[in-house]
């Protein structure tokens, strides 16, 4: 009889993968199926998880992302071994620079045919050692609960970001009966969360004493939850800030502190106040090469502070003179907790404000052709400036970053610093499963839009009520626009001289379609299609010479700025 109920508690390694899953919270899985994972999908038949049956492996990973930048909570992958697990390295590199919380479950061969070139076999380990915070590969049925709690806990915690675990297919099979709800506890990983109170005082005494302070709020600061602390703080000492691309939302865009995006296409503002600021407090950003373009001539007379709950990324662009290692939810906290006498920086705020307003986002308005800025504007007032924004990657992320009236953190959704084109499709599926009841906008363009449009097949599936607005300037804009600049004009295959009939795109995957070609009648028929129910795909013919800007060329300091008037 004793053996009878110990049998009865075996448990094979797909049944125990899928009640670590429900232990952790998933709500859902992305994933596709395939012979090495094929027990964990005849588990997740009966299980209570919905797998989101996207129509590649890198709208899964994608669609992931979006669920874990709109949620905070990470997001699970579920491929298979070989091409499968392949198919998913480019969001897992996405995530990795974006500090995206996501848990990545590949299928793997049998142990016996691991490192023989089994069918669909490949290394794992070896090919995303670089890109994850850690990966696993299951050798033992018994340790699969351990390394699924692990997995989650490095996520989620510290600097976030993505996790793989290889899972050989006997593995998945073998039965038995481990414990899944052991507390996890890694010696040798412990983020430091709390900063020194000693350095946040050194920043206070900085700050009181600065005649141009200014603060850079970046998507460490989005990850942390920590923007209402930011807004008090900013409105309690009047400081001008400026957001990174990540971090667009901390402040709502009419705030009278914020000063917009810095970097290659930020305002004027913003980039003129970081070249010249006393006192740099850098909150959660990596003063990556897109914002401090040549770091050697970045805030020259700046005494620079840097706050990061990844101790790596202090001091290694800029140097710091005073670093703070931990959560910038928990910093902003302790700063505010200090009181200090605010720092008389009225005149340096009125300076900064003034450049905003000489100096604003800015096109040239014309009948003949349908400006990209003058379409984003129209959207934002349409949605009131309250929908969940994804993009793609190219001119169409930018003009997006800097004509849409932002007010939220985690509001913009987009590619950072890997720039991944085909980013935008699936990851406003992964915003709207995990948003339904918010309205979803996705801005693509026609380059980004041809390499994962597939997963707009699952938009019915899921009634997923989400607007496609397909900015076609017949080009890889951004591209054409780097030729246009820097290389006499030779636009080498940055042009399509073919397009799909992307409007017989949208009736063969059952959504509604509608294209605008009409400068005149665009405002109604954006108010047309906005008003559609359920999915529709609204292409948008822009002019195909238009440029972002300003720019500054890379390189170059933050001043030097082309199509600043």
């Amino acid at each position: 009889m004793k053996q009878k109920v110990e049998a009865e508690k075996l448990q094979n390694g797909a049944e125990l993968l899928i009640k670590c899953l429900e232990k952790q919270g998933v709500e859902m899985i992305f994933g596709y199926p395939g012979g090495s994972v094929l027990p964990l999908y005849d588990a997740l038949y009966d299980g209570a998880i919905p797998n989101i049956l996207t129509r590649h492996e890198q709208g899964a990973v994608h669609a992931a992302e979006g669920y874990a930048k709109a949620t905070g909570k990470p997001g699970v992958v579920l491929v298979t071994s070989g091409p499968g697990a392949t198919n998913v390295v480019t969001g897992i590199a996405d995530a990795m620079i974006d500090s995206v919380p996501l848990v990545v479950i590949t299928g793997q061969v049998t142990t016996p045919g691991i490192g023989k070139d089994a069918f669909q076999e490949a290394d794992m380990l070896g090919i995303t050692v670089p890109i994850t915070k850690n990966n696993y590969q299951v050798r033992d049925i018994k340790e699969l609960p351990r390394i699924i709690n692990e997995a989650f806990h490095i996520a989620t915690t510290g600097r976030m970001g993505p996790v793989l675990i290889d899972l050989p297919k006997d593995m998945t099979v073998l039965t038995a009966n481990p414990k899944i709800d052991d507390p996890v506890h890694l010696e040798s990983y412990q983020p430091t969360v709390t900063p020194s109170i000693l350095q946040v005082e050194r920043l206070m005494n900085l700050l009181q004493e600065a005649e141009k302070p200014l603060i850079l709020a970046g998507g460490g600061i989005v990850a942390a939850g920590g923007e209402k602390e930011l807004r008090k703080f900013v409105e309690k000492y009047q400081i001008p800030t400026v957001c990174t691309l990540l971090g667009l939302g901390l402040l709502p865009h009419d705030d009278p502190n914020f000063l917009g995006m810095g970097g290659m296409h930020g305002t004027y503002a913003a980039n003129i106040a970081m070249m010249e600021t006393d006192c740099l407090i850098n909150i959660g950003s990596r003063f990556d090469d897109r914002l401090a373009c040549s770091p050697a001539d970045f805030g020259p007379d700046a005494k620079v502070v840097h706050i990061d709950v990844d101790p790596v990324e202090i001091g290694k662009i800029i140097p710091v003179d005073i670093p703070i290692v931990g959560d910038a939810k928990v910093a902003l906290n302790q700063m505010l907790s200090i009181e200090i006498e605010p720092p008389e920086c009225e005149e340096w705020r009125l300076l900064c404000k003034k450049r905003q307003t000489a100096h604003p986002f800015q096109y040239q308005k014309t009948a003949n052709v349908i400006k990209p800025q003058a379409v984003i504007e129209l959207i934002g007032q349409i949605t009131e400036g309250k929908a969940r924004v994804v993009t793609d990657v190219g001119q169409h992320q930018m003009w997006t970053a800097q004509f849409y009236p932002f007010t939220f953190p985690k509001q913009l959704i987009t590619s950072g610093g890997l720039g991944t084109m085909g980013f935008g499709i699936p990851a406003g599926v992964g915003v709207k499963l995990a948003k339904p009841k918010e309205p979803v906008v996705v801005f693509v363009g026609d380059g980004g839009f041809q390499m994962t449009n597939q997963e707009l097949a699952i938009l019915n599936q899921y009634n997923l009520d989400i607007k496609f607005i397909l900015l076609n300037n017949q080009s890889l804009g951004m591209v054409r626009q780097w030729q246009e600049t820097f290389f006499n004009e030779r636009r080498s295959q940055s042009v399509f001289e073919e397009q799909p009939n992307f409007m017989k795109m949208a009736e063969a995957y059952g959504i509604a379609g509608k294209k605008i070609t009409d400068p005149e009648s665009l405002e109604a028929q954006l108010q047309e299609a906005f008003a559609e129910p359920g999915p529709i795909l609204i292409e948008v013919m822009i002019c195909n010479r238009e440029h972002v800007l300003p720019m500054i060329p890379a390189g170059m300091p933050n001043d030097q700025m082309l199509g600043v008037d």
